[in-house]
């Protein structure tokens, strides 16, 4: 078990990463030791020493120092000179993926917040269109990445170097999918259909024509129809086909949160109380997941919690089952997860910090 460990964040200035900022400067195991915020600077910004944390995030403000830390200029030496022990990326896709080999030959251990590395199937991964300079390089470092899933991938986390933090529409759907698919009650030929509905947040901080307010307000939008970039992860880690599931992803007119409303058939008919049982039993251990005994969870019990919500409610035969979860996208679908994987790296308690 690590006492504490020097965390060092690059991409501070988006969603994710304010959530991310703020978890870590108020976790009890890095009090006095404030992660290290960097980033590219302009010429500007780069003389004067970085650009101050509250300046990018006035919520950040607080009583013990917050204040006085800074986004400073990026470089290997920084983060290396500080002796950064875990390194968080909030950074794009591609940045990350050209990133994570320098961070680990200098001997950091690395949670990817982008889905860089999330992928091992080259087919999924295409969806990203890498190009990478060294593919040998990155063909072993993808071999190295843990699915940073900590309720499928508990034992496997502490050690790992590379931890491929997911992402907040494959955890939606992940967590109530894989106990059915793992206890062999779901007819798989029938299909599984997936309708998640996102906040705007999810889309990142950059405004674009279809995220700005005049577009997303008084409207409800799918988009990516078969080609989300999530659905490899549901595939590969919920251990599913193509032909096996339609995602279907969905702007919702609200800042942040995660819906996502699940159709399954049963090969044999089901009770209430049998599903409840294989929920509650693939999840003992889990603190970071509520399962609900009756009723069904909405965003506004989740949004701003830690939490990912599961419920259920089964047709009147027992042979169908509507499933939903609720999480918010900044938190268990990024930033939260990504603090239960550093718990679990350092051998801390893995809710330390979130509840």
């Amino acid at each position: 078990m690590n006492p504490s460990a020097q965390t060092a964040i690059i991409g501070v200035t988006g969603y994710a990463g304010a959530e991310l900022a703020r978890l870590l400067l108020r976790h009890p195991r890095l009090k006095g030791t404030p992660p290290v915020f960097a980033g590219r600077l302009d010429e500007k910004d780069a003389a004067r020493g970085g650009i101050p944390l509250v300046e990018i995030h006035p919520q950040l403000a607080d009583n013990n120092g917050a204040g006085s830390l800074r986004m400073e200029p990026f470089s290997w030496d920084l983060l290396t000179g500080r002796g950064v022990d875990v390194l968080f990326l909030a950074t794009p896709h591609e940045q990350s993926r050209s990133w994570v080999p320098e961070a680990l030959a200098r001997g950091m251990r690395v949670i990817d917040l982008s889905g860089a590395w999330r992928l091992t199937n080259p087919a999924h991964r295409a969806v990203y269109k890498f190009e990478d300079a060294d593919p040998a390089l990155a063909d072993a470092t993808q071999a190295r990445a843990i699915y940073g899933m900590p309720e499928l991938h508990r034992q496997e986390i502490p050690t790992a170097h590379l931890v491929a933090n997911p992402g907040c529409y494959a955890t939606s759907i992940i967590l109530p999918l894989r106990p059915l698919v793992a206890a062999g009650l779901l007819n798989l030929e029938a299909g599984i259909i997936a309708d998640a509905k996102s906040g705007v947040s999810g889309a990142g901080k950059a405004p674009t024509a279809k995220t700005h307010f005049m577009y997303a307000a008084d409207n409800l939008s799918a988009y990516s129809v078969f080609g989300h970039r999530h659905t490899g992860e549901l595939l590969e880690q919920v251990g599913l086909s193509e032909n096996e599931i339609v995602f279907t992803p969905h702007l919702l007119p609200i800042p942040r949160g995660i819906l996502a409303t699940i159709y399954v058939r049963f090969r044999h008919s089901q009770s209430h109380a049998d599903i409840l049982e294989i929920y509650k039993k693939f999840f003992a251990g889990s603190p970071l997941v509520r399962i609900y005994d009756s009723g069904l969870p909405q965003i506004q019990y989740s949004v701003r919690t830690c939490y990912a919500d599961i419920g259920f409610q089964l047709s009147p035969d027992g042979n169908r089952a509507v499933i939903v979860s609720c999480l918010d996208n900044l938190l268990k679908g990024a930033s939260s997860q990504a603090v239960q994987n550093l718990n679990l790296m350092c051998g801390w308690e893995e809710a330390e910090g979130l509840e």
